[in-house]
């Protein structure tokens, strides 16, 4: 049986593996897909070693069954309230006149000479922007003339703890993890054309246990954030206020929730399952939605926050890309246009080719970014190794501007 590309998507509801084969032509061909529930995550960190392991062995043979291959090695991505995200700046002297590649090197050495506790590790390294003499917003400085060399980058940090966990799973799971990538950054990859990232945009994944935010301007990365919270708490709101079990929650959030009552006609109800054996109820719509709602805020409020700590929130002029299973409630886009104050839209996997229309949702976003990083060298930066250990940093300066752009 041949092995086959794969990018494993573990989350707190779900995990999704999706496998493909490399093209001839240097693009990858997608064989097979899995997706199991996952009870082994919270807030995005592995609490249940076993249910975790399960989860992604379900989701793996179900992929290898519909691919008829074995996964050989995988991509995985890395989230949850652990992970953060700095920018920093470095500045060297040029030698000889004429900045080469060992100059940007050692620019972005500099620039990632930080104090970080002993208990994280670098995960990426995304350059901004670099200056040469003072001239700013030079994308790659080999070959120019100067005597200074300045570089920004945003460098994103992740507990050590978390990645050595995750990668244990993986391991008993049969899956060998060849790079751990940022989940934003692959969603990113799948869902945002590139005139957005270059005139600025917000990404907001809107997970299960958590909401992640990566922005964008001039191409390059310059604010990542995770917020500790997403679809499973309005879940729980909707059990608890409605006291109905917690899977009959989740059905009717998404057949019948709206993330605001101002789409939600007065006339319109809906039918609640009772608890332990209780005879179901009618309710208006308006009071499911009147739950969902202040959530719906508290998350898009958390993220405007941060957009405001990004210090571009007023260059984004590509606006806000929502992707997530949550992102797919009713209403979503125009309460975020209504609390952003910017033009909105839903991200699908679009910059995968061969995604199946089953796949070409937003929920399906980060395991797609994932797969195309296990071509194009970027999954390769950072990671866990399969024994727990960070990878070794790649510095060649191909890999810097493949990163950077």
């Amino acid at each position: 049986m041949r092995n086959a590309l794969a990018g494993l998507d573990v989350g707190t509801s779900k995990v999704c593996a999706l496998l493909a084969d490399a093209g001839t032509d240097g693009g990858i061909e997608i064989i097979g897909y899995g997706v199991a529930p996952c009870a082994g995550l919270r807030k995005g960190v592995v609490v249940n070693i076993e249910a975790t392991v399960e989860a992604i062995r379900a989701a793996i043979d179900q992929a290898e069954a519909a691919a008829g291959a074995r996964v050989g090695t995988a991509v995985v991505g890395v989230s949850g309230a652990h992970v953060r995200g700095l920018n920093s700046h470095g500045i060297v002297a040029v030698r000889g006149g004429e900045v080469g590649g060992r100059d940007v090197e050692r620019v972005i050495d500099a620039a990632r000479a930080v104090a970080i506790p002993l208990d994280r590790q670098v995960l990426h390294i995304l350059p901004q922007q670099f200056a040469v003499d003072e001239q700013e917003g030079v994308r790659d400085p080999v070959g120019m003339a100067g005597v200074r060399l300045e570089a920004r980058i945003h460098i994103v940090t992740a507990a050590q703890s978390y990645g050595q966990n995750l990668a244990k799973c993986c391991e008993r799971a049969n899956v060998t993890s060849s790079a751990m990538v940022f989940e934003p950054l692959a969603s990113a990859d799948a869902a945002l054309f590139p005139e957005e990232r270059e005139l600025g945009v917000a990404l907001i994944d809107i997970g299960g246990g958590t909401t992640d935010v990566i922005v964008y301007l001039n191409g390059a990365v310059m604010h990542t954030a995770v917020l500790p919270i997403g679809g499973s708490h309005i879940t729980s709101d909707v059990a608890a206020g409605l006291r109905t079990p917690l899977t009959d929650a989740e059905r009717l959030k998404m057949s019948h929730g709206a993330a605001t009552n101002l789409i939600v006609g007065r006339e319109e109800t809906v039918q609640v399952p009772g608890v332990g054996g209780r005879e179901p109820r009618v309710i208006p719509r308006r009071l499911l939605g009147e739950i969902i709602e202040p959530r719906m805020e508290e998350i898009f409020s958390l993220a405007q926050r941060e957009l405001y700590r990004s210090g571009v929130s007023e260059s984004l002029a590509s606006g806000v890309v929502l992707v997530g299973g949550t992102s797919l409630l009713e209403g979503t886009q125009e309460l975020a246009e209504r609390i952003f104050g910017l033009p909105v839209r839903r991200g699908l996997p679009i910059n995968l080719k061969g995604m199946p229309e089953e796949l070409m949702k937003p929920m399906y976003t980060t395991a797609a970014g994932l797969l195309m990083r296990t071509t194009d060298g970027r999954g390769q930066h950072n990671g866990f190794s399969r024994n727990g250990r960070w990878g070794r940093l790649r510095t060649r300066v191909g890999d810097w501007m493949r990163d950077f752009f």
